[in-house]
């Protein structure tokens, strides 16, 4: 099979390249060169459009077609007559030359075709239906065929090397924006054209006084028909499991756009593990806040205590999922918008998992441990938000947001470790919260602009931990500093906590307008927060009772009651000033800050002031070729949990307490980023290299007996420090796109393992070659292979894992009916000096619909088709190298219907 792709590949390759080469220079009247001049190559046998061409910045055009044809060639500019003329290709290479003449009126030729890429100042838009070749199904299908776009590992989208922030459809907000609900969701058959917007910016008022250089967004404009209509699909299906397991599928996905009023719904019931969010995914899905004081200088971790659930998508033995998401937005009238979400979904997941770990510290004298995990974890996740958007002019824009987040989590786990024993965990948290939001824009004049805005966030956290330990003989050393009772057939800990957080973050901006070169911009803001924690450890006796233990260590203090009240009150100043194709935008801001936290009775007080630096200079070579540096000095404060005197079970073998007196950490942070995207031969470059280095950092001290470790923290002299680079570079020769990506990461790190100081390296490389072909009558293969280096060192310890995985993809679209797609990845991890392993993944769909616009297709997708029950992966740390067996889900395969509505 692989051979037949690879071979397919080459031939198509082969072919590519054996064509006819058509350049030329698009000039005016007056011999002055035409830079992103439009050229298309129309077969005048089949009337297709057979290439096309951007010109560059010398009018240089340049295309490959085939041998021994003839081909109306069409050439336009903007503010110029369009021209066409027909040209006979034979066996050898031409070139032709083309003048535009003015012409005001613009009365042009109609052109036969539309440019698949086309460029509208800070715009780039293609056209969706270049880049089908009839296999698309979702959004995600056309964007991997897009020049300068990429899907990350995320499932984000990224261009020129930055992550797209905001997806619209129709100029219309999609789920606040949520790029992968867009991409996983919205049909490719009702995409027309979409909109790359460079230099984003909400608020038009501040277009023009902010560096918006890294924001960008998608408009999807929609085809012609599906306005005031409903448009969407129906999937459904069953299917069989290699483990015996009836399967299940149905994902309706509906979607209505009109002028004043859009709804999308999207509903999903499966078993087989295509979830369109994961519980991860909506933890991280914040509605498009943004905190006011993120460019500040100021860091406050309000820490996160929901469960850190182990197990992702592609790491579970069984996935059952139920999601109903909707979204609308209503133009009420011409300056008031209205728009929301609903989410809920509801996920139960499986997972197993077998490990070997090998402390690399000799001298802690812990031996290996072999442990047998599996774990059952349920997510029930419910968000709702409504916005209003209030615009009466041009000069005043006012903006509301609020969002509500409930959810309900358990994850049962049993371990059974060749050290402790057999072990029973529970976890179980329902935690809500309420974000509002508001935002206030006032232009006075054309040269002073007011912008005020405040966030409020209200959380209140009560995750619950139990543990039953069954081996009381390995656990007596840290029974016994916990003050249990010894006298119980096992060990029954358990502990409750509440974490509550109430925070306001707001700011008021001025900007004046200088002139059309240079602005000022002054800050006046705040960030006022409150945390109250407290927890209780305690122990289930035999007879029902609680039992309050009394530790031997850390005081004897078990529990926590703790109030910490944090604020900040800063100034900044800000200068932004253009001079040619530099921008420069120096600034600094001055920051009173004030921390107490009260405890068993004791108050602990920091008051400080604290001037932090920052600097931006951004040169742009052309429209799409910028470097830009920048440094900013931050300040980081920790969350309430770390201040905490009293003990927290993170779980039975990891307990820790804080220190109340914790101060904050200061970094220093260097970027220097190199992005260009070239539209003649779609040559997408990007590169970033970045520093930090942390002072007075909080760091844990571990001490450890056995695999049972305790720890607490402390602010340390000595500076953590990472460096990172990036590099992506991505150009089309043909119908051929090559691609590499190379990802280095260096860091020195402090650590303190019972008492002793060393100071560990990491350092991790990958690189990522590969190339694909993007034809539209022809089959498409993609190939990559991952390499990846992985070095670990504490002291004279050394550890280097070696990835090895090439990845194929094969997508093709036959007899205009027949859709076949199948991807094969090989995966090789080996540990120099020691054990290695291998697994397979292999998947494959085929599907029929009569013709391209047919209502109904029928499919059959089979995932893990080499039926493998487990996958391999090694980590190596600064204590430890541990190899995992996960056991996947088996060979699933379905049976399908698709209706398009």
């Amino acid at each position: 099979m692989i051979k037949i792709i690879l071979l397919v590949m080459l031939c198509s390759i082969n072919i590519t390249f054996s064509q006819i080469k058509f350049d030329g220079v698009v000039k005016d009247s007056l011999g002055g060169p035409l830079e992103l001049a439009n050229v298309i190559a129309i077969n005048e046998e089949t009337s297709n459009l057979e290439a096309y061409s951007i010109t560059d910045e010398n009018g240089y055009f340049s295309m490959t077609l085939g041998e021994n044809g003839k081909y109306k060639f069409q050439i336009s500019y903007i503010g110029m007559k369009s021209t066409e003329e027909i040209v006979v290709i034979e066996n050898s290479d031409i070139t032709r030359n083309f003048i535009l003449q003015a012409d005001i009126t613009l009365d042009e030729i109609e052109l036969t075709y539309e440019m698949p890429v086309t460029i509208k100042g800070d715009t780039i838009v293609y056209n969706a239906d270049s880049f089908k070749n009839g296999s698309e199904r979702k959004l995600e299908d056309v964007l991997e065929k897009l020049p300068g776009v990429e899907i990350n590992e995320d499932g984000q989208i990224e261009i020129e090397g930055k992550v797209v922030n905001k997806l619209m459809v129709n100029g219309k907000d999609f789920f606040d924006g949520d790029t992968k609900i867009a991409t996983k969701n919205i049909p490719s058959n009702a995409v027309d054209k979409i909109q790359v917007l460079r230099n984003y910016s909400e608020v038009s008022q501040l277009s023009s006084v902010t560096n918006n250089s890294d924001s960008f967004a998608l408009n999807i404009k929609l085809k012609e028909g599906k306005e005031n209509f409903w448009f969407g699909n129906i999937n459904a299906g069953g299917g069989y499991s290699a483990a015996d397991k009836g399967l299940y599928l149905l994902q309706p996905k509906l979607f209505y756009y009109s002028p004043k009023f859009t709804f999308n719904f999207i509903g999903d019931m499966n078993n087989i593990g295509e979830v369109v969010l994961t519980p991860r995914d909506l933890r991280n899905f914040g509605g498009g806040f943004r905190v006011p004081s993120r460019g500040s200088g100021t860091d406050l971790n309000l820490g996160n205590n929901d469960l850190s659930f182990l197990t992702s998508q592609n790491n579970a033995l069984a996935i059952e999922n139920r999601l109903g998401a909707t979204n609308f937005s209503w133009a009420v009238y011409s300056a008031l918008d209205i728009s929301g979400f609903a989410i809920f979904n509801s996920s139960l997941i499986d997972s197993k998992r077998r490990s070997i770990t090998e402390f690399t510290d000799s001298d802690l004298g812990i031996p290996i441990e072999i442990t047998d995990q599996t774990s059952k974890e349920r997510s029930n996740q419910a968000l709702l938000k409504l916005s209003a958007s209030y615009k009466p002019n041009a000069n005043n824009q006012l903006d509301y947001d609020i969002l509500g987040r409930v959810s309900t989590d358990k994850q049962i786990q049993n371990l059974l470790s060749s050290v402790v024993g057999n072990t029973f965990q529970l976890d179980e948290t329902s935690p809500y919260s309420i974000n509002q939001n508001l935002n206030y824009y006032y232009t006075l004049n054309e040269n002073n602009i007011f912008a005020f805005e405040a966030q409020h966030l209200l959380r209140d956290e009560d995750p619950f931990y139990n543990a039953i330990i069954e081996n009381k003989e390995n656990y007596q050393s840290t029974a016994a500093s916990l003050g249990l009772d010894e006298n119980q057939e096992n060990y029954n800990i358990a502990q409750t906590r509440r974490i509550k957080s109430n925070q306001l973050d707001a700011k008021l901006d001025y900007y004046y307008i200088i002139n059309a070169k240079s602005n000022l911009n002054l800050t006046l803001g705040t960030i006022l927060s409150r945390q109250e924690f407290n927890s209780n450890l305690f122990q289930f006796l035999d007879d029902g009772s609680e039992f309050n233990p009394i530790p031997t260590f850390n005081g004897g203090l078990a529990n926590n009651d703790v109030a910490y009240n944090f604020s900040d009150i800063y100034l900044g100043a800000h200068y932004r000033l253009k001079a040619g194709k530099i921008t420069i935008t120096p600034g600094f801001s001055i920051h009173s800050y004030a921390n107490k936290n009260t405890q068993l009775g004791e108050v602990y007080e920091d008051n400080f002031f604290r001037i932090m630096p920052d600097f931006e200079t951004r040169i742009q070579f052309k429209n799409s070729e910028i470097l830009t540096f920048r440094y900013d000095m931050r300040n980081q404060f920790t969350d309430v949990t770390k201040l905490a005197h009293g003990l927290v079970l993170n779980n039975f073998s990891s307990i820790q307490f804080g220190e109340p007196e914790l101060q904050n950490a200061l970094s220093h942070n260097l970027s220097l980023i190199y992005s260009s995207f070239n539209l003649f031969n779609y040559t997408n470059v990007f590169a970033r290299l970045a520093y930090s280095q942390n002072i007075d950092q909080i760091r844990n001290i571990t001490f450890f007996e056995n695999v049972i470790n305790t720890s607490t923290f402390f602010n340390s002299s000595f500076a953590d420090e990472s460096t990172t680079m990036f590099g992506r570079v991505q150009r089309t020769f043909g119908k051929v796109i090559a691609s590499i990506n190379m990802n280095l990461n260096y860091s020195k790190i402090n650590q303190f393992i019972d008492e002793r100081r060393s100071q560990n390296t990491e350092f991790t490389q990958s690189y990522t070659p590969g190339v694909r072909t993007n034809f539209k009558k022809a089959p498409n293969v993609s190939l990559n292979y991952n390499y990846r280096i992985a070095t670990n060192n504490q002291g004279t310890n050394e550890t280097i894992f070696y990835t090895h995985a090439p990845y194929i993809d094969f997508d093709a679209y036959i007899w205009e009916s027949v859709t076949f797609r199948t991807d094969y990845t090989y995966t090789r991890q080996t540990l120099k000096g020691g054990n290695s392993g291998t697994f397979q993944t292999w998947n494959a769909s085929l599907a029929y619909r009569k013709n391209r616009d047919a209502k109904w297709e029928y499919e059959i997708v089979a995932t893990n088709l080499l039926d493998i029950d487990s996958k391999l992966t090694n980590t190596a740390t600064n204590l430890f190298v541990s190899q995992s067996q996960i056991f996947i889900q088996p060979r699933l395969i379905t049976f399908r219907l698709r209706y398009e509505i």
